[in-house]
């Protein structure tokens, strides 16, 4: 049985310039102690996809409006919120990209890791702030018994997202949704949050869903990557395979744009803008910047074909 199981799931925002499809249509599934990516421009809609599965999506303006979302067998939006309350930062964790934006200013760091401690594994007040300065020292932060005691203003923006990792792992989730999980990070401390991650998913066959633009962190960690592009996936592969031959012209774009020490050429950006999701083009969304696009591509909005060998994409080129 698989851990996470998300069919067409569909994540709208209701604007008044209209409705955005933030995640329109998206199925996947992760499987135990699976480490997955998804890929993309910003704008695609990897966060909120995120953000969906931990109902966490703001509203208004955004709402779920279809789809299913199972985590181990269960429903997750026929849950109560005091349900969800008890699978966020408990079963299911996500470290966010912003960790300003996730560390409340006038409570010392030490108290909000120790909070998921108490309410979660039941632990005392002392015996919480003893093991969240133990996953600070895990997480490669110096000094952690006195950095405990700090409020995110007081630290570099480095040091508060391995704050935010540590929150992440404190009660070793079952499955973790990393939002550019070492973006702050300098790359030996990034090295070793990585090397982290890993341990716990061995420790604990944890899942782990990278959301990143990386594709080095890509290849190092996972075995299976899905390439979004305006709210759908357009391509889904092993690791290997995508990187070999990645099929969907925009995958071809993302590769010719990451630098790399054996190449001599100039890099390739793709070309264009991200749509606007609340206009998007009609037939394939990606068909006004693609340089293989045909009458057919601008008409209808191609499938996600099943290729077999765990590959799927989205493009009249391989329908």
């Amino acid at each position: 049985m698989q851990l996470l199981d998300v069919r067409d799931l569909r994540t709208h925002f209701f604007t008044a310039h209209g409705v955005a499809k933030a995640v329109d249509g998206v199925t996947l599934s992760v499987a135990p102690g699976e480490t997955m990516a998804i890929v993309g421009e910003s704008g695609c809609g990897k966060t909120m996809l995120a953000l969906s599965v931990l109902r966490l999506v703001p509203s208004p303006p955004g709402r779920i409006v279809g789809g299913d979302i199972r985590f181990d067998g269960r429903d997750i939006l026929a849950l109560d919120e005091e349900e969800m309350r008890s699978i966020r930062g408990n079963s299911i964790s996500m470290i966010f990209q912003e960790p300003m934006s996730s560390l409340n200013p006038v409570f010392r760091v030490g108290e909000q890791i120790a909070e998921a401690l108490r309410l979660h594994q039941r632990m005392g007040r002392r015996e919480a702030l003893a093991a969240a300065v133990d996953l600070l020292h895990m997480v490669g932060i110096p000094e952690p018994a006195s950095r405990a005691r700090s409020y995110p203003h007081e630290m570099s923006g480095g040091m508060r997202q391995r704050v935010v990792i540590a929150m992440a792992l404190a009660c070793d989730p079952r499955l973790v949704l990393a939002d550019e999980p070492t973006t702050a990070l300098d790359v030996t401390i990034q090295a070793q949050i990585l090397d982290l991650m890993m341990e716990l998913r061995e420790r604990r066959n944890a899942a782990i869903v990278f959301i990143t633009h990386d594709l080095g962190v890509v290849a190092q960690t996972c075995t299976r990557v899905a390439v979004m592009y305006a709210g759908r996936i357009v391509e889904e592969s092993p690791v290997r395979d995508l990187f070999r031959e990645p099929l969907h012209p925009y995958t071809k774009g993302l590769m010719r744009s990451v630098p790399r020490i054996d190449r001599t050429e100039r890099l390739v950006p793709v070309s264009g803008m991200v749509p606007n999701l609340v206009d998007l083009p009609q037939g394939c969304h990606f068909n006004p910047r693609c340089p293989h696009a045909f009458d057919r591509c601008r008409e209808e909005l191609p499938p996600l074909t099943d290729l077999g060998a765990g590959r799927r994409v989205r493009c009249w080129l391989h329908a």
